[in-house]
């Protein structure tokens, strides 16, 4: 038997005292409303077939073999770079495997001694992991409060970013970008904004919040993951030309890395070619409305986080109240999970529901009238 130190015995344990540790598990059956999967982009044929037909015309390897920078580099990952950097109307993109490695990899090569990120305090896990690997000095401001911000940009000198999400993966709720563009401009910031939950969601095209608001010039780097409602894998950023160059020299999650293989890069291409046509984001904008009519038809508006987004959070305290209302509600065939602390604050516990193209009306009116009976 393979020795465990006892100090990390211990902090398992503690997890466990505290209702908070986490078990592996497998999606059980039942209806969805846990997955990313929102426009069902994971399971549409059609991507596939066109994804078999990409890989049909480039030579197809099994994996990449090696670093971008070494033997990794496809043709086909210059070609999706260039279809992504044409969709979402920027000069370049740049692969990543993932949207973490995106953001470690775009947020601790930017940030260098004597500069100053400002960050939204529900910022992703991942934005907050390339902060920590970076020479710069970090604050965090209030969630979307412009004031704090404003107060927190005024106590600093040189070189200042700010790290937004476009909707924020535990709320729901949305980022004030016009106000946070026109902020950076007069302050001489560089606004990065993570898009990760708006990809595919808003927008004429699905091609996320800012270009639906003519915003995506006037940004010095966005991020948007494949992960969510792409229904695939991996993720880029998107802006300069020299942006990208300098991340190809600097970006340690981009230079150390085995290149994504053809397979996930040819689906990520099928996607996208999918989008601008795809009758499911009508679809989930309609479930949205819905569940927001339900929300106040059961007079739960006091306990759900204002959100025109696919996530909608009802915040219940106590990590052994929310994770029992959660299994009462899965034995009853709805698949949805307790968000417990430390993943957030505590006493803000909370049933994250995430809606989809698929959901129908019935599933949507009946989840939330047992919840209202529970809570």
């Amino acid at each position: 038997m393979n020795r465990f130190p006892e100090e990390l015995r211990r902090k398992i344990n503690q997890r466990k005292e505290d209702s908070s540790f986490r078990n592996l598990s497998t999606m059980p059956s039942g209806v969805d409303f846990v997955s990313n999967d929102y426009l069902g982009f994971s399971k549409k044929v059609s991507i596939c077939n066109t994804a078999n037909e990409i890989l049909a015309q480039n030579a197809f390897r099994n994996g990449s073999t090696g670093a971008r920078l070494l033997s990794g580099n496809h043709p086909l990952h210059e070609c999706v770079e260039n279809q992504l950097a044409k969709y979402h109307q920027a000069e370049a993109a740049l692969l990543f495997n993932s949207g973490y490695d995106a953001n470690i990899g775009l947020f601790s090569a930017i940030l260098q001694k004597g500069a100053t990120i400002l960050y939204d305090e529900l910022i992703h896990a991942s934005i907050r992991d390339g902060i920590r690997l970076s020479n710069a000095k970090a604050f965090k401001f209030k969630h979307n409060c412009l004031e704090d911000l404003y107060k927190k940009r005024n106590k600093v000198s040189g070189p200042v970013y700010i790290a937004v999400e476009s909707v924020y993966s535990m709320d729901g709720d949305s980022a004030p970008l016009k106000e946070l563009v026109d902020f950076s401009l007069e302050n001489n910031g560089f606004l990065i904004v993570d898009e990760a939950h708006s990809n595919g969601v808003f927008g004429q095209n699905g091609s996320g919040m800012l270009q639906d608001l003519h915003l995506e010039q006037k940004v010095f780097a966005r991020v948007h993951t494949f992960g969510k409602a792409l229904g695939c894998h991996g993720a880029a950023v998107f802006g300069s030309k020299e942006l990208k160059e300098y991340l190809v020299n600097f970006s340690r999650s981009f230079i150390y890395t085995t290149a994504a293989s053809l397979h996930s890069v040819a689906i990520i291409s099928a996607a996208y070619q999918e989008l601008p046509t795809s009758k499911e984001r009508e679809a989930l904008e309609q479930n949205i409305h819905f569940f927001k009519e339900e929300i106040l038809r059961n007079k739960l508006q006091h306990l759900f986080v204002e959100s025109e987004s696919a996530i909608q959070c009802c915040l219940i305290s106590g990590n052994q109240k929310v994770k029992s209302i959660a299994l009462a509600l899965q034995k009853k065939g709805y698949q949805l999970k307790p968000i417990l602390s430390p993943t957030v604050p505590k006493g803000k516990e909370r049933l994250r529901f995430c809606l989809h193209s698929y959901n129908i009306k019935e599933e949507i009116a009946e989840v939330l009238g047992l919840l209202a009976t529970f809570v």
